[in-house]
């Protein structure tokens, strides 16, 4: 069994991957070939924004974007203290001051009430100005951008939404990346929409930033004369082979396995809710599920469980087993552990099973028997 399993994806879309692929081989234009203007325009229209501008990875997106704003030195960055490590290094990349913000322990997601009091208290001491909120879409399931959105317009901050995990949720049929001033996804192979190595890209309706964007990712190139380059930038251009693989999966994403993988979890809910803390969707949400993540009562529980499910040959995760307060690199923030009791508390608890849109009914009851059994025998 596979914790995602890409062969079944590949196996299904083979011959159209194949044929897109052997496309970008004739044509030969490897960097910025028609395909990623295709796929930009695609993605544009299926989140529901007016611009759509790929690049090399997700990690980039997020920091494309923070150098189109001028963050830099004395920002703070507001980000979540639950996830991994992009969503707040990319601060520390430009300068800024990454301010990590405790989660909602139902859903994983930034707390708005924690976000608005670190806000408040970085007002009030003074040190640093507050500039960006980076919500990530954990698992799959859109952050709470209704309340986030008010408070960045109650505080004049601009909103990046970190959708890497998100793409294909949405919030009362509101798409996944189209939420704040700008947004981004990963094309990570394992997340929702995989490409075949790294790639990214950044959702917004703002021209300006568009095009600031699309100058950036090229080395900060003039749109008339790439040899006048007018700003300083990155090369951060998504392959045109990856645009032409995606082109594919974009396709299947929409037509069936969105509905595929929200079926997966369906059953796994149906199975697991009298037995163990299974995810939380809210009334009006939808999640794209990179993840199914229950939820153990500690983490010898979830440490033995995850030992049982490998000696079956049951692959599972704990996304993520250090909350980023924790981490070395941001030991210079002198951060207290107990400012993050829900993030500290998941940590040690929290364990992901196999999901994707391929995954048959028999595997999924089959995990499901096995937590069911393990529970039971170590209750």
């Amino acid at each position: 069994m596979e914790f995602r399993d890409l062969k079944a994806q590949y196996l299904a879309l083979q011959e159209k991957i194949d044929a897109r692929i052997k496309e970008v081989l004739c044509e030969r234009r490897f960097i910025l070939g028609r395909q990623v203007l295709e796929l930009e325009g695609k993605l544009a229209e299926y989140v529901g924004v007016k611009h759509c501008v790929s690049c090399a990875n997700g990690t980039d997106a997020l920091l494309l974007v923070l150098m189109a704003w001028g963050v830099g030195p004395g920002d703070a960055v507001f980000t979540s203290d639950f996830t991994f490590i992009a969503s707040a290094s990319v601060a520390s990349l430009r300068g800024a001051t990454p301010v990590l913000v405790d989660i909602d322990p139902k859903t994983y997601n930034i707390s708005p009430d924690a976000l608005e009091e670190a806000i408040e208290r970085t007002f009030r001491e003074g040190k640093l100005t507050p500039r960006v909120i980076i919500p990530v879409d954990l698992f799959g399931l859109p952050a709470d951008y209704p309340r986030i959105e008010k408070i960045a317009q109650k505080y004049d901050l601009l909103v990046l939404e970190d959708g890497a995990q998100g793409f294909g949720g949405s919030i009362n049929g509101r798409k996944a990346c189209s939420f704040g001033d700008a947004a981004t996804t990963s094309f990570f192979p394992a997340k929702p929409l995989g490409c075949y190595g790294d790639g990214g890209a950044i959702f917004t309706n703002d021209d300006e930033l568009a095009a600031t964007l699309r100058s950036i990712r090229a080395h900060g190139r003039s749109p008339e004369d790439k040899y006048d380059n007018q700003i300083l930038g990155l090369n951060s251009r998504l392959d045109t082979l990856q645009a032409a693989i995606l082109l594919t999966k974009l396709e299947a994403f929409i037509e069936y396995e969105l509905d595929a993988v929200n079926r997966v979890a369906d059953v796994y809910t149906e199975n697991l809710s009298d037995i163990v803390q299974t995810p939380v969707v809210p009334e009006g949400y939808y999640s794209s599920w990179a993840q199914y993540t229950i939820r153990l009562d500690d983490k010898e529980e979830r440490d033995t469980l995850q030992r049982k499910l490998a000696e079956q040959g049951i692959p599972s995760m704990v996304y993520y087993p250090r909350p980023l307060h924790s981490q070395t690199v941001f030991s210079f923030l002198g951060l207290d552990s107990g400012a993050y009791p829900n993030s500290a508390r998941a940590a040690e608890t929290v364990l992901s099973l196999p999901i994707h849109p391929y995954l048959s009914k028999a595997d999924i009851e089959r995990v499901a028997g096995e937590v069911k059994d393990f529970i039971a025998a170590f209750g």
